[in-house]
């Protein structure tokens, strides 16, 4: 019988896409100090627990929210219970001659034709910022200017390319952004959305090896050095224990 060595397998880490470049950081950290290799798998929160659900050999899943790993868990997919390990904050920005501070008179001003938003359906931070539109009441009033992104990374990729005026997205864009000098943002009112309590679960899918160096990852992630770099890229952390 043919023994198949799964230790040489990298670790297979789904991550959503407003993670991906501090998910690149902790990905060396994490080589660096265990030697284990991590294979990244990213896209919107809500497609990756659709494909987690539908079989996808996913070790690991860090969210962009709660509500996706905790559907997850309930569904019999995980492990053990999802915990938080960043904190996410909305804001709005791009390269516009518009007074950004006052963003809800701005989008609604016929100088802003594009506004670009992540799927809500799928992705956390699509959610909050359609949230925050209806509290304001402004959804209908944009509506015919909303240019919907399939994750958190095409609204960037929007936003950089001025293909909108401007857009809903993470700070840690601006962290991720080498040129900032263009673009205004601020901050949208936390009381306007749900929580971006963003949260990784352990699945069910690791075996043996697999499984140690999946547990070693998530606990990882808990770390005072994981915790430095998520603070250094744009995110607050959760209370720990």
């Amino acid at each position: 019988m043919i023994q198949f060595n799964n230790s040489a397998q990298p670790l297979r880490v789904a991550v959503a896409a407003n993670a991906q470049d501090v998910i690149k950081k902790l990905q060396v950290d994490f080589k660096k100090k265990t030697g284990i290799t991590i294979e990244v798998i990213i896209g919107s929160s809500g497609k990756l627990t659709a494909q987690i659900m539908n079989g996808a050999p996913y070790d690991v899943f860090l969210s962009a929210d709660t509500e996706f790993p905790a559907k997850l868990y309930a569904a019999g997919f995980g492990s053990e219970k999802p915990k938080i390990y960043a904190l996410g904050s909305l804001i709005i920005c791009g390269n516009t001659k518009g007074d950004i501070k006052n963003w809800q008179k701005l989008i609604t001003s016929p100088q802003t034709t594009k506004l670009a938003i992540a799927n809500p359906k799928t992705a956390p931070y699509g959610k909050a910022a359609k949230e925050s539109l209806e509290f304001y009441k402004l959804k209908d009033w944009v509506e015919k200017k909303l240019v919907y992104g399939e994750s958190i990374s095409q609204v960037n990729t929007y936003i950089q390319t001025g293909v909108v005026n401007v857009g809903f997205t993470t700070e840690a864009f601006l962290y991720e952004n080498s040129d900032k000098s263009k673009l205004k943002w601020t901050r949208v009112d936390t009381k306007t959305y749900s929580a971006l309590t963003q949260s990784v679960i352990l699945l069910k899918h690791p075996k043996g090896n697999q499984l140690a160096q999946a547990t070693k990852f998530y606990d990882y992630l808990s770390s005072a050095s994981a915790r430095k770099i998520i603070t250094a890229n744009g995110y607050h952390l959760p209370k720990q224990n």
